[in-house]
């Protein structure tokens, strides 16, 4: 790779187009001082990126840009191309040229391309430092800047030298991965952070989704208790109603046919013509006791179904004191609520009104009085009082006194009953002594209401099986409710029937029916305690709470993939970090082995003998005091130091023949020429960059030393090709080709350029 071409337009002095081309290994600028001629150095520094002002000689960008003369006018940008024959694909482009350009505008901005198309300036950097090519490296030389090697610090000469090895591309590298390293070490702690705020309300989401699966559990074990309980119990209450009518359709018959002989009986009493005191008596007690029988019947049935509802009522009641015992809420009326609030505000209002600290003390001391009596009410009631259980409670009473007044005209009915029996069985007594004939009718009607008293109490007994089978019905639809409240459609699972029994056999009709009714209450009181305990979960929204768990977790999850990751990235960036450090310093240390190789050569060529070398040295530590102004500290408490980093670089040991001189601040101006010229030249044949730019670098330097300079570049652009910006009439004689800078009364630079064969001539 060489650098072909160079174009300027608008830079500097030169306000119009402007091209050198660089077609053999030496091409020499030269021109009268103030020619403009170091212009050209410092638009290849432009082009390349430098971005110090002060190394352009310029105090701002607008000062870069062709200002104008007396027949131009001022141009609006400046740009710089250069032009890189890239045949051997140094550059990683597949090209074989490759432009670089650089513009700036009057407003400040800049554009930098490659190839025609825009980039970064670090895109510019990166594509550089492949070819060890840099915008203020070893290999652009200015005017004054030939001392700067021996001038800078240890650590600058250092870094000066890494860059002539081409070690920058490496350290590009590694501060790059520094650079992602310490972006990667910051997203580990953000992804931490998130896990530790997360984390609580992963252990709270995941308490509470342990309770719904807890809950689940006790479902699908409700649903399977159901399933049995309600099956059995559908079947009972069907069987049993249907037994139950079975049963009742004969009685029921024979007491209709009773009904109707008893009339018959009465019928043929009442017209028969032996009819006397007694008949009409037993009659009268037919009809009473028919009457009284019938109203006991009824009252007994109320009282059965009124039993019935407070045995439920006391249930609900019971079941309800026990969650709130364990949940320790208590309900407390709306109205009473309000009252309590009505009775603050009118306190504090009152208080207002008046306006005076009393005024405001009493109605502290009232309204602590309020809460005081709220609370104590409450808490001695239990919060019962207007709450669902005060109303079930208020019903229990009234259907207790209902069922009070039923046993007490029961009470009354039976004695009337009893009575009327007695009498019943008197006269039946009487009659049945006497042998009289006329007296069949009568003993017919005792023999009909003797059967019918029979059947009469057989229907009582089954019409009480009834209603203990419409209770039952009622309860398994209560159950029926709860149950789909609970688990959902999974409560009518029990219509498909299908259950098996311990032998593994179908469960029949014969088989629930078989069954002793105290097991079925078992299974309810199994299915109560159940319900209790999901109740008392009192979980809601259990299916938000599980997304929500899901997602949260999910996205923990994804987090600690993501911090693996970025540690492993870490990882993997300390390891290329420390592989680019170990290389930068073997490399750093072979290719300081080679330099001072050369730089003794050349040193010796110059000087005629001696001895030069380059020295890594270490400063040592300093420790400095730390002074705080306005902080007196006790004479007993130490001292506050702090070690500075101790500084690794490069030290230049010299030491001149004939001469007693050793050390860079004995040497003369003209000395300390040609030891840096010796030093970059040694440099630059270690590692040869593409081209090198001499800016009269060769100024100080006497004629025969000039010759010793003009023989060490005809020698070094064997290597790198070279640039040489002179008035020296021995390197002109190395170029082959020259290009003159000359400057009109307007300021403008212009060029002239002579070939090979006419340089020699111009420069004798």
């Amino acid at each position: 790779m060489y650098l072909k071409s160079l174009e300027l337009i608008g830079f500097k002095s030169f306000g119009k187009k402007t091209e050198l081309e660089f077609n053999t290994p030496v091409a020499a600028v030269v021109g009268p001082n103030g020619s403009g001629k170091s212009n050209i150095s410092e638009a290849m520094r432009f082009v390349l990126g430098e971005q110090s002002m002060k190394s352009l000689r310029s105090k701002k960008t607008e000062d870069l840009i062709y200002n104008g003369g007396s027949s131009d006018g001022r141009a609006n940008r400046a740009s710089v191309k250069l032009v890189f024959d890239n045949a051997k694909r140094l550059f990683d482009l597949d090209f074989d040229e490759v432009l670089v350009e650089r513009a700036v505008y009057r407003d400040g901005s800049s554009e930098y391309k490659i190839n025609g198309s825009q980039v970064r300036l670090r895109d510019v950097w990166e594509l550089l430092s492949q070819a060890n090519i840099g915008a203020s490296g070893h290999h652009i030389i200015s005017q004054g800047e030939a001392d700067k090697i021996l001038s800078s610090s240890i650590k600058d000469r250092r870094t000066i030298i890494e860059d002539a090895l081409g070690l920058k591309i490496y350290q590009y590298k590694r501060a790059e991965s520094e650079r992602k390293l310490a972006k990667t070490e910051g997203n580990i702690e953000k992804v931490e952070s998130l896990r530790r705020e997360i984390s609580p309300h992963i252990r709270f989401l995941k308490k509470q989704v342990e309770k719904i699966e807890k809950s689940q559990e006790m479902k699908r074990e409700l649903s399977t208790l159901y399933e049995e309980y309600l099956y059995r119990e559908s079947i009972y209450i069907k069987e049993a109603s249907k037994r139950v009518e079975e049963a009742k359709k004969g009685p029921a018959s024979r007491y209709s046919e009773l009904e109707r002989k008893l009339t018959e009986a009465k019928t043929i009493l009442e017209s028969a013509k032996s009819k006397d005191d007694k008949s009409d008596e037993l009659i009268s007690l037919e009809r009473k006791l028919s009457e009284i029988r019938s109203r006991k019947d009824e009252l007994s049935r109320k009282q059965g179904l009124i039993e019935g509802e407070i045995s439920g009522l006391k249930r609900f009641v019971q079941k309800q004191k026990e969650r709130e015992e364990r949940e320790g809420n208590q309900s407390v009326p709306l109205s009473q609520v309000q009252s309590l609030i009505t009775s603050f505000r009118r306190s504090v209002e009152d208080a207002l009104i008046k306006d005076s600290v009393e005024a405001f003390r009493q109605s502290i001391v009232e309204v602590k009085g309020i809460f005081d009596t709220f609370l104590k009410k409450y808490s001695e009631t239990g919060g019962e009082q207007g709450s669902v259980v005060s109303e079930h409670k208020e019903e229990i009473k009234r259907l207790e006194e209902q069922g009070e007044n039923f046993i007490k005209e029961l009470s009354e009915i039976k004695g009337e009953e009893n009575e009327l029996v007695a009498s019943y069985n008197r006269l039946r007594s009487d009659i049945e002594t006497e042998k009289d004939s006329s007296r069949d009718a009568e003993r017919a009607i005792f023999s009909i209401m003797s059967e019918q008293n029979d059947v009469r109490s057989l229907l009582k007994d089954l019409s009480y099986e009834e209603d203990s089978i419409k209770m039952a019905k009622e309860a398994f639809d209560n159950e029926l409710k709860e149950g789909s409240v609970l688990i959902g459609r999974e409560i009518v699972r029990y219509e498909e029937g299908k259950l098996s029994t311990q032998n593994g056999g179908t469960l029949s009709f014969e088989d629930v029916m078989s069954e002793d009714r105290a097991i079925q209450k078992e299974r309810e009181k199994s299915i109560e305690k159940i319900k209790i305990k999901l109740e008392d979960s009192g979980l809601s929204g259990s299916e938000e709470i599980m997304k929500e768990y899901k997602e949260t977790t999910e996205r923990d999850e994804f987090l600690e993939k993501e911090l693996i990751d970025l540690r492993s990235s870490a990882e993997s960036l300390k390891n290329l970090i420390g592989e680019l450090e170990v290389r930068i310093d073997s490399e750093f240390k072979a290719g300081l082995s080679k330099i001072n190789k050369e730089f003794q050569n050349l040193f010796s060529l110059m000087f005629g003998g001696g001895q030069a070398s380059l020295v890594v040295i270490k400063e040592e530590s300093r420790r400095r005091k730390i002074e705080t102004e306005g902080i007196v500290l006790d004479d007993e408490e130490p001292q506050i130091e702090e070690e500075e980093e101790a500084k690794i670089g490069i030290d230049i040991k010299v030491s001149l023949p004939r001469k007693n001189t050793k050390g860079l601040m004995m040497l003369s101006g003209g000395e300390r020429a040609l030891t840096s010229i010796a030093l970059l030249f040694a440099m630059s044949q270690v590692k040869p960059p593409p081209f090198l730019i001499l800016d009269e670098t060769d100024a100080a330097l006497d004629e025969a030393n000039s010759k010793k300079y003009a023989d060490m570049i005809e020698n070094l652009s064997k290597y790198s090709q070279l640039i040489v910006i002179t008035h020296n009439r021995e390197t002109m004689s190395r170029a082959g080709i020259i290009y003159g800078v000359t400057m009109d009364r307007s300021g403008l630079s212009k060029l002239l350029s002579i070939a090979f064969d006419k340089a020699v001539e111009v420069a004798k």
